[in-house]
């Protein structure tokens, strides 16, 4: 086990980061630049050696210091948003500053630092795919939102503009899903997980594109761990003689999505999978909890089909 010497924290913006050492009161800033980014590893370079830095996702800002820490050997934690917030909100921190962020981030590595896990670069290849799945994700909510827009009442200008960009969208939208599938096609191992994943029912070409590049631990966890991850695991809620509500939380972000779509078309197909899900219905289940069950269903499912690497036929 890695022990760590130092913990740096590290807040980043747009155009600066804020470093704070745990223990140190000194906070230094530089510009979140290639040679800020040089200027802040040789400053620092003693504590880096042995030590373990702490970074949140901030809109890929991060990017830079974070590949740049890792391509020089430093350890590196992107932390989760959220459990960074409770851990602050659980030391009574209600302040928020740039500086305080950094520390927080610092405190946050010193008491978790053995349990936290390496960030680890992914290839170029699942880089590119993995933003260009996040870019077509943005055009799809750009041509909801102008789709909504043209029902409402508008000025004949305003109307040929909308319709106008709606129609851009769409060619967008075709050409980056031509191109992530042209790349997953170049890719022996994506294209036979894709081809293993369209085996299951529901489950057709783009959200087994997007399973693949935004969940790539899939086939390399258990039935509960995957489950677990995506966030359709039922929590239980106990005390004493009371059994509550069990109620799934989180997950993987933009992974529920898929599988809400792929159970509700799997629930109409003529499958397994529909017969498990009436069959929860028959048992007095209602249909979200039904849906959910199917959703963890699918996900389990494909989890066991890329482990085995063969596609079973329903």
């Amino acid at each position: 086990m890695i022990t760590y010497t130092s913990f740096i924290g590290i807040d980043i913006g747009k155009y600066s980061f804020v470093v704070a050492l745990h223990g140190n009161k000194k906070v230094d800033e530089y510009e979140n630049t290639p040679s800020g980014i040089e200027e802040f590893i040789q400053s620092y370079k003693k504590d880096l050696i042995k030590g373990l830095c702490i970074l949140e996702t901030t809109g890929g800002y991060e990017m830079g210091v974070l590949l740049t820490l890792c391509s020089q050997g430093f350890a590196v934690h992107r932390a989760n948003t959220r459990k960074v917030k409770h851990f602050i909100k659980f030391y009574g921190n209600a302040a928020k500053t740039d500086k305080l962020d950094a520390k927080n981030l610092g405190l946050y590595g010193f008491e978790r630092g053995k349990a936290l896990e390496l960030f680890t670069p992914q290839s170029k290849q699942s880089g590119e795919l993995y933003e260009m799945i996040q870019r077509r994700t943005d055009l799809k909510q750009m041509l909801v939102a102008e789709k909504n827009r043209l029902k409402a009442p508008r000025a004949a200008c305003v109307k040929e503009s909308i319709q106008s960009l709606i129609e851009m969208l769409k060619v967008k939208l075709e050409a980056i899903t031509e191109e992530i599938n042209s790349l997953i096609a170049q890719d022996p191992v994506l294209s036979e997980k894709k081809k293993i994943l369209k085996t299951i029912p529901g489950i057709g070409d783009i959200i087994a594109n997007e399973l693949l590049i935004l969940l790539p631990e899939l086939g390399q966890l258990s039935r509960r761990e995957i489950a677990s991850l995506v966030g359709v695991a039922p929590r239980c809620n106990d005390s004493g003689t009371l059994q509550g509500y069990r109620r799934t939380t989180h997950g993987r972000a933009g992974v529920k999505p898929l599988l809400f779509l792929a159970a509700m078309a799997a629930r109409n197909s003529n499958s397994i999978l529909k017969t498990f899900y009436e069959g929860l219905l028959a048992r007095g289940k209602i249909k979200m909890v039904a849906l959910v069950a199917l959703m963890r269903k699918i996900i389990v499912i494909a989890n066991a089909r890329l482990k085995i690497v063969q596609p079973i036929a329903f």
